[in-house]
């Protein structure tokens, strides 16, 4: 295992979104990421459909874990270099244990994988609640970064009385990861901007999508379909009982909901409390809800624009969606300089827009880079899109790519055929005219992806407490829908709403938010019915 980077709170969920290929995955359903949109299927609805899924549902012949030991990290974590808010110094411990999962739980004592931990515990906590388990979102992002990064923004309140626990997921970051591309591969793909609307972009975005099937299925053959929501659930289950709590303490964020909708749904006597922020939509199939993604992300730009003219670095830019026409179209005639080997392509452009587009504190970030790209400099939109794609300054990338198409797809029905490949990219371009052409690139993702597939199953939830969902009313990456329709297939569950911008809600500056969540954490108390906290 490598030394994994010190991660920053504020990169937390936009990190989850994760570019694919040519165009973008933005959360998937996912996204999603950060924590976006997600790898497509076909057109069918969202319900229960057949399928050949390569795990059965759970059984009273689950396996069982033991408790597992927590010891230092420093030999997997650069735990040291962590910055510590001064009201926990010397309060906080970290350490970290690895729970091996069977890769097919329909083969218990067949081959394992291992999953990593990471615990960040109180000292002052004697008397707790027993752990709160995170996830951030992606398909793909990791949750031992995301609790790195968070537990300083949680409340005293809240890690008095949990141990946190991230997790990176199967076949994500520290747990048995997938990596099917080098980085040299993943720079080529994610510059590379295909226009769907001419036959040469066209067989161009296919040929990038079989690239990437066959690199996944060429290094781990028939493995590769047990990475995929519903085993990822079940692996939660086991680290319930590694981190010896009798029942589950759930925080997710994005995909992280669906994650913990399945969760509940597939062993809802095990949840304690569960919050689910940023909700994935369980009733629109993938073309919906990545045209629906696509909305917010054209309405969040146009947020921005109406911003960033009171922005002393924005007002001499002119028209803000013009200046990003202008840019793109200036990129696909020839590549903008960066001061680095790297140009700026139009692909690049526009994952660098979509990037600040998660939340609000990146405005600023984006008028600067935008007015630098107008006088031909793309560095600053080259580092919103190194950003959002997580390629460090190194060159290395994460593998939130490779885990997000892979979970992406064995979610996913197949397809979609090429008819209707080719009918969407037209109708997006004249409805999203910002990201329309570039993100129907990704309609291509999982067509060539291996047929052995394990779409999740509507997250109906007979759970003790009812479960927390929280829809921000602006959130471009899981619009609020989502949250309404994840409220209502649960059955059991109460939605909070936020008035707010930006991608999920909790710990994004809302304290009507955060004093909800952080009561119905401790306490299994909801807010009252309908309540919506204002911006």
């Amino acid at each position: 295992m490598h030394e994994m980077p010190v991660v920053h709170s504020r990169t937390r969920r936009r990190a989850v979104a994760a570019a694919l290929l040519a165009a973008t995955v933005l959360l998937t359903s996912c996204a999603q990421t950060t924590n976006g949109v997600p790898v497509l299927g076909s057109a069918a609805p969202a319900s229960p459909q057949p399928h050949s899924s390569p795990s059965p549902s759970p059984s009273g012949n689950d396996p069982t874990v033991g408790r597992s030991t927590f010891t230092d990290c420093n030999s997997i974590l650069n735990v040291s270099a962590i910055p510590v808010p001064s009201a926990l110094h010397g309060k906080v411990d970290f350490s970290c244990a690895t729970v091996d999962v069977p890769l097919d739980y329909s083969k218990p004592t067949g081959q394992k994988i291992s999953l990593q931990l990471v615990k960040i515990h109180d000292t002052d906590n004697t008397a707790g609640l027993g752990s709160l388990l995170v996830n951030p979102g992606g398909p793909g992002a990791s949750g031992v970064e995301f609790a790195l990064g968070v537990y300083g923004e949680l409340s005293p309140d809240i890690l008095g009385k949990f141990d946190l626990i991230g997790f990176d997921p199967r076949g994500v970051g520290l747990s048995s990861p997938i990596k099917c591309l080098s980085d040299g591969e993943k720079d080529t793909l994610n510059s590379a901007s295909p226009d769907v609307l001419t036959a040469a972009g066209f067989a161009q975005a296919k040929q990038l999508a079989q690239q990437v099937a066959d690199a996944c299925t060429t290094k781990y053959g028939p493995s590769l379909a047990f990475y995929d929501t519903v085993n990822t659930a079940r692996d939660m289950d086991l680290i319930r009982q590694a981190v010896g709590d009798d029942q589950m303490n759930y925080l997710g964020f994005s995909y992280g909901t669906e994650l913990g909708s399945v969760y509940a749904h597939l062993f809802p006597g095990k949840v304690r409390v569960a919050v689910l922020d940023g909700a994935v939509d369980p009733l629109t199939d993938s073309i919906t809800s990545f045209a629906d993604q696509l909305q917010g992300f054209e309405g969040a730009f146009d947020q921005f624009a109406g911003n960033c003219l009171t922005l002393a670095n924005c007002k001499s830019l002119g028209t803000p969606r013009q200046v990003v026409y202008a840019i793109v179209a200036a990129a696909r005639k020839s590549a903008l300089p960066t001061g680095t080997s790297r140009p700026l392509t139009s692909a690049l452009a526009l994952t660098g827009v979509l990037e600040a587009l998660y939340s609000k504190s990146l405005w600023a970030s984006l008028a600067s880079a935008l007015s630098s790209a107008q006088h031909g400099d793309g560095s600053g939109l080259l580092a919103l899109a190194d950003q959002y794609n997580q390629r460090r300054s190194d060159g290395t990338y994460s593998n939130i790519t490779d885990a997000n198409t892979t979970i992406g797809c064995n979610d996913s029905p197949p397809g979609p055929s090429d008819a209707l490949a080719h009918t969407t990219a037209a109708a997006w371009a004249k409805k999203y005219p910002m990201f329309g052409v570039w993100a129907a690139a990704s309609l291509f993702s999982c067509q060539q992806w291996q047929p052995v597939r394990n779409p999740p199953p509507l997250p109906a939830a007979a759970t003790k407490t009812k479960i927390l969902v929280i829809g921000n009313l602006h959130d471009p990456a899981t619009p609020y829908q989502g949250a309404i329709d994840l409220t209502k297939t649960m059955g059991n569950a109460e939605l909070l709403s936020w008035n707010g911008e930006g991608h999920t809600s909790y710990l994004e500056g809302s304290s009507c938010v955060d004093n909800y969540v952080n009561h119905y954490l401790l306490e299994a108390a909801l807010p009252p019915s309908n309540t919506t906290c204002p911006a």
